[in-house]
């Protein structure tokens, strides 16, 4: 028997085990599909340069890299369980077994784990191994053949082999369609209406948005706006069964219903979010108007006390944020959102609610799909990212980015305009100046800002001659800080430098 065909066998017996695996899981256990696990757990277990990297290789298609990557490494151990049971059985069968068994105990200890989570990941396992057992022994000779006598028949351990790989695709594809066709959550999202604000937002003020093309819109369309977390499935969480629960180091527990938070009086307030995973230039950074409720009247329901200096978010698949107390209970916008650009917050960006904080990366502040809220302190609680090395509270650092030209863009000669955004949330930007070819600060042209809370739009006329130049830019604050030149990647607490482009001018 051939390593080739053995391996053939392998791969045929995990197509056909994880597909039904997934197709269990959507029906059973949707947090919980074979792929969904794998991939959490190998987030979770991710050091910040391997998460750093992969956003930085791959932005806001991170989990589809990762999802490949898994069944990259799938397709070989199953190329490899093929061989092993051919030279060494059962002991493919057992690896086989194993990796399922494996994936259940993962499973059942995912923190929205439910009572069913090592479901699909058995099935997986228990169908791949008893498939594989099957498929080897389609290669082996019944009975004692002579010498020169008949082959086992590999007509028909190809077409078993095949019809393997046609279940598993389709069972995958199946699961997909009950996932989208069972969408029951976005069918409530979609039909639910909003309440009217009872603070409106200021409405985008006139020469906010320059109308440069190329140069990012200064509201980010809900469909534009990056999207970076560690779910590898999105929760889907009906209203219907959301809460919040407020408690830890408070004199009151509290506890918030869907329907008691939308009674309450809503405040529209425009918050730019930026990642900390953001490289200098980076685009994993946006600009909406969130309608939400103010995180610290709930806290003062809540009454925490003296010592307690932290607030410890949890979404509902198990994330934690630890954002600090009195950036809570200050007079900026720090809200539990519903709402995003005038309607329901899209479910990838945290449906029912998430957290909106102005001036702090988002993995210490925008918690999404919240369910608690733990005051306590930063000596007795770590958030997920703390965890794993990055820093405790994250304030975000100002940055500024040119747009246009765009990068390595082919340009005539001739007047054009150098254009970006520049940003420093809850403290705000008054100015930002372009350098050329290391020559003199330039002062640029300043957009008229919504707030200190949201990004501004700069430009500045350029007349271009002929050749490659160097572009580079940086902004001023409200307060007199000037952007650094120090380069420094994103890990711990964000990156710094001067945002630069190369531009070759042509006749």
């Amino acid at each position: 028997m051939s390593a080739p065909i053995a391996g053939v066998a392998g791969i045929a017996a995990v197509a056909v085990g994880a597909g039904l695996g997934e197709l269990v899981g959507a029906l059973v256990a949707p947090e919980s599909r074979p792929f969904a696990v794998v991939g959490g757990a190998l987030i979770d277990a991710a050091p910040s340069w391997a998460k750093d990297t992969a956003i930085a290789l791959f932005g806001t298609a991170d989990k589809i890299a990762l999802l490949v990557g898994i069944g990259i490494v799938a397709i070989g151990l199953a190329f490899f369980a093929g061989w092993l049971q051919a030279r060494r059985p059962p002991w493919g069968v057992v690896l086989v077994a194993a990796v399922g068994v494996a994936g259940a105990v993962v499973a059942t200890t995912r923190a929205d784990a439910g009572s069913l989570a090592w479901v699909p990941a058995a099935v997986a396992g228990g169908i791949g191994a008893v498939t594989l057992w099957g498929l080897i022994r389609m290669l082996r000779p019944r009975e004692p053949v002579a010498a020169d006598g008949p082959e086992p028949s590999r007509r028909a351990f190809f077409a078993v082999t095949g019809v393997a790989v046609g279940v598993g695709v389709l069972a995958t594809i199946a699961a997909s369609a009950r996932r989208a066709g069972g969408a029951a959550v976005e069918a409530v999202r979609s039909a639910l209406r909003l309440p009217a604000p009872a603070v409106a937002a200021s409405p985008v003020p006139t020469g906010a948005e320059l109308d440069i093309p190329g140069l990012a819109r200064v509201v980010t369309p809900n469909d534009q706006f990056y999207r970076i977390d560690t779910a590898i499935i999105v929760p889907e969480v009906d209203p219907a069964d959301w809460s919040l629960r407020i408690h830890g180091m408070v004199e009151r527990e509290v506890v918030l219903t869907w329907d008691e938070l939308l009674a309450l009086p809503l405040d529209e307030s425009w918050t730019t979010l930026a990642c900390v995973s953001n490289e200098v230039g980076g685009t994993l950074i946006g600009n909406a108007k969130w309608l939400g409720y103010p995180i610290r009247s709930l806290l003062e329901r809540a009454q925490p006390t003296a010592d307690a200096d932290m607030v410890l978010s949890r979404s509902i698949d198990g994330f934690t944020a630890s954002t600090p107390l009195d950036v809570l209970t200050d007079d900026r916008d720090a809200i539990l959102a519903v709402g995003m650009n005038e309607e329901p917050l899209p479910l990838e960006h945290g449906f029912p609610v998430r957290m909106v904080v102005p001036g702090l990366y988002g993995y210490v502040s925008a918690t999404k799909w919240v369910t608690e809220l733990e005051v306590t302190r930063f000596d007795r609680a770590r958030g997920y990212w703390t965890d794993r090395g990055w820093s405790e509270r994250g304030p975000i650092k100002l940055q500024s980015r040119i747009d246009v030209p765009r990068k390595q863009q082919g340009l005539k000669a001739g007047d054009t305009v150098i254009a970006g955004v520049a940003w420093q949330q809850h403290v705000g930007v008054t100015g930002v100046e372009v350098q050329i070819d290391e020559g003199e600060w330039m002062p640029a042209r300043l957009a008229t800002a919504i707030s200190d809370d949201t990004w501004v739009q700069w430009s500045m006329p350029w007349t271009a001659t002929v050749g490659d130049h160097l572009l580079r830019c940086r902004a001023i604050s409200a307060d007199g800080e000037v952007q650094t030149s120090d380069r420094a990647h994103p890990a711990p607490d964000g990156a710094t430098g001067w945002h630069e482009r190369f531009i070759t001018v042509f006749e």
